[in-house]
């Protein structure tokens, strides 16, 4: 869960994210402590930023900073999925300055999509941060992953198929957020899963 945290002597606001180790399987903790090292290492206007870890029998506390915009989806879904070719190229931007960032440390996230990425504010032009890394990893220059992650609509072929992949599985899904800001809708959606990683795949032998 997440809470609203308040520091005693600034008043400053975050966001603390509270995990019950009872609840957690030794490989979500695996999953969390990859999560913390990488955050440890983000420094990017546009990617959340940890403050603190606190850490006792029972729970794992991670301090964030507080984002009052609500995830990109929402964003879109109060805007009836119409912004502007200028709102959507700002965002757009964002994302792709920030995974540069991330990818030039060898970091893939492997989950981008709308419900990952925060408003700073309720305002019109808020600014974005990429957030919840916890299925990101830290990837070398010649080396693969295999692990079948990510969000069906937004994953890249390669990660359907069952193939070796690399960093640049975060493009793809940059591409399709960057269809859903200028269209509306998703290129690859249906009802039926099979549906969606047909499409995909059938894409990726066009290409």
């Amino acid at each position: 869960m997440v809470r609203l945290g308040v520091h005693r002597k600034t008043l400053k606001k975050v966001a603390v994210k509270i995990m019950k180790k009872a609840n957690m399987s030794t490989q979500d903790v695996e999953l969390v402590k990859r999560e913390i090292e990488i955050l440890k290492l983000c420094q990017h206007p546009n990617i959340i930023r940890l403050l603190d870890i606190f850490e006792n029998a029972d729970y794992i506390y991670i301090v964030m900073e507080l984002l009052r915009g609500g995830d990109l989806f929402t964003y879109l879904e109060k805007r009836g999925f119409k912004i502007s070719e200028a709102r959507a190229c700002s965002i757009v931007h964002s994302l792709a300055t920030a995974i540069y960032y991330l990818h030039s440390y060898g970091i893939a996230h492997r989950d981008l999509k709308p419900e990952n990425v925060l408003m700073v504010d309720e305002s019109e032009d808020s600014d974005i941060k990429i957030v919840d890394f916890g299925l990101s990893k830290m990837v070398g220059p010649n080396e693969k992953c295999s692990e079948p992650f990510g969000t069906l609509s937004y994953v890249a072929p390669e990660v359907l198929l069952q193939q070796p992949y690399d960093k640049s599985v975060d493009i793809w899904s940059l591409g399709v957020v960057s269809y859903l800001l200028l269209s509306g809708t998703l290129p690859f959606d249906d009802d039926e899963e099979k549906e969606i990683v047909r499409y995909s795949r059938l894409v990726d032998n066009v290409g």
